[in-house]
């Protein structure tokens, strides 16, 4: 088995706006007359996709919920989200972002193999947010399979989205017969990891958003920066030069 694509999350991964998101959902749910969230659902937010959040919330809170309704919070959300970037002079990218694509898809590993892998990302979304940020970052060019918010109905920490993703890369890579378990998905929530994990990927956690030592019960791999991943092991696991490492559950 080899290493034939790397999925990234999108949000808490390549972008650190996580505080961001929260607020622009609390703001909406003020807006509307709702009490903002409490710290067990801030806490549950985070990995889960802005649809999946804006149902429960509204749920506790005794609000009918239409399909008309929650899609016109969403593009509210997703507005205001636009703002709040173009405030910006500079996009909070996570350091290491850029070298860890340029890593995965040119990086020479031992034994003279190329690890020269897919790039993907899934993420919970909308597809405006995650364009909006890969463009200004000029990253965009460099991820071939996008599984946004929009595309699915579910969140993480079902497997959906990046079971897409595998499908959506042979769609367009016939000959890649690309298989979940050739992929590897960096991560850096536990709603995010068991998606992964459900999805049969191995895992690497980043510690931007969870201690490294929660992540490191439930991950293949966990680092506190992207910078401190090591892609030989990352590969020689892959290929079967290492034991895989064990993991539990989150």
């Amino acid at each position: 088995m080899s290493l034939k694509a790397v999925l990234f999350d999108f949000n808490g991964v390549i972008i650190n706006d996580e505080r961001i998101h929260l607020r622009l959902i609390d703001e909406i749910l003020v807006q509307e007359n709702l009490q903002p969230q409490k710290v067990q659902e801030r806490q549950r937010s985070l990995g889960r996709s802005d649809r999946a959040c804006f149902q429960e919330l509204l749920k506790n809170r005794g609000r009918v919920v239409t399909d008309e309704y929650l899609n016109q919070l969403l593009n509210r959300k997703a507005e205001a989200y636009v703002l709040e970037l173009e405030k910006l002079e500079k996009l909070p990218i996570y350091p290491g972002v850029e070298d860890l694509i340029y890593q995965v898809r040119s990086r020479s590993v031992s034994g003279g193999d190329s690890l020269n892998c897919n790039l993907g990302l899934v993420s919970g979304a909308l597809r405006k947010e995650i364009e909006l940020v890969l463009n200004r970052a000029k990253l965009a060019t460099y991820f071939t399979v996008i599984v946004a918010g929009d595309d699915i109905t579910t969140s993480k920490p079902q497997p959906d989205g990046y079971l897409l993703a595998v499908e959506r890369f042979n769609q367009t890579y016939p000959e890649l017969n690309l298989q979940p378990q050739e992929c590897l998905a960096i991560e850096d929530t536990p709603a995010g990891i068991q998606a992964a994990k459900q999805a049969q990927m191995q895992v690497v956690g980043v510690a931007n958003t969870y201690p490294f030592h929660m992540l490191q019960r439930c991950c293949n791999w966990t680092v506190d920066y992207l910078t401190d991943l090591e892609l030989e092991r990352v590969q020689n696991v892959f290929s079967g030069g290492e034991g895989q490492p064990t993991v539990s559950e989150c």
